[in-house]
């Protein structure tokens, strides 16, 4: 099966990112720990290397992080083998194989901008969380920054998909035009900074 851009990135990615926005790529796990209750039952989708994971494992009482991409997850595995709360499995975001109102708390990171059909990803992150719970949405915003146009060339170049960038107003946009209540917002700051949304299942 051919690599895909993620699997091919997946060991550099960590040193790529801090070299880039140590501040935003460490303060976005933090932040989004924060929104996390003690001992809860939480999914991360498009875990990555495990940069929010390894906030996330300390706070879940039990965390499933999923991935598409093989290279990711075993990177993943590496950072989070200390982690004995943490299971790691290959899963789409699109079609989560979960039950219904199961996790106490739902993350997908920086994936929304990447997705052909993000609405119906947010759909599925709901769909999996308890009401009451939390679906937490961290996302670059990009737009924000000059610098960062060339930098996003430069990854699109390379193979990656973006189906969207975002500044901050027309991130919280995207959540108004898919009609989604009780959502707040959150800002990491960085050289790319990052937006949270955090949607409150009725």
């Amino acid at each position: 099966m051919k690599k895909s851009f993620w699997d091919n990135i997946a060991g550099v990615y960590d040193l790529f990112e801090r070299l880039y926005n140590r501040k935003c790529y460490d303060g976005t796990g933090a932040k989004v720990a924060s929104y996390v209750e003690e001992g809860s039952r939480v999914l991360e989708c498009a875990c990555g290397t495990g940069s929010i994971s390894r906030f996330l494992a300390q706070k879940a009482g039990r965390l499933t992080a999923v991935d598409l991409s093989d290279g990711m997850l075993r990177q993943a595995a590496k950072n989070l083998r200390w982690f004995r709360n943490v299971r790691l499995c290959k899963c789409n975001i699109m079609a989560l194989k979960c039950r219904d109102n199961y996790f106490d708390a739902v993350v997908a990171g920086n994936v929304i901008h990447l997705l052909d059909e993000p609405y119906k990803a947010v759909d599925e992150l709901l769909r999996v969380c308890k009401k009451g719970g939390k679906v937490i949405i961290p996302t670059y915003i990009n737009m924000s920054r000059p610098d960062s146009e060339l930098l996003i060339k430069l990854f699109s170049f390379a193979g990656a998909h973006f189906t969207k960038q975002f500044d901050e107003d027309s991130y919280k946009q995207f959540f108004i035009d898919g009609g989604y209540k009780n959502v707040e917002f959150d800002i990491v700051d960085g050289r790319m900074p990052c937006a949270l949304a955090i949607i409150t299942k009725e």
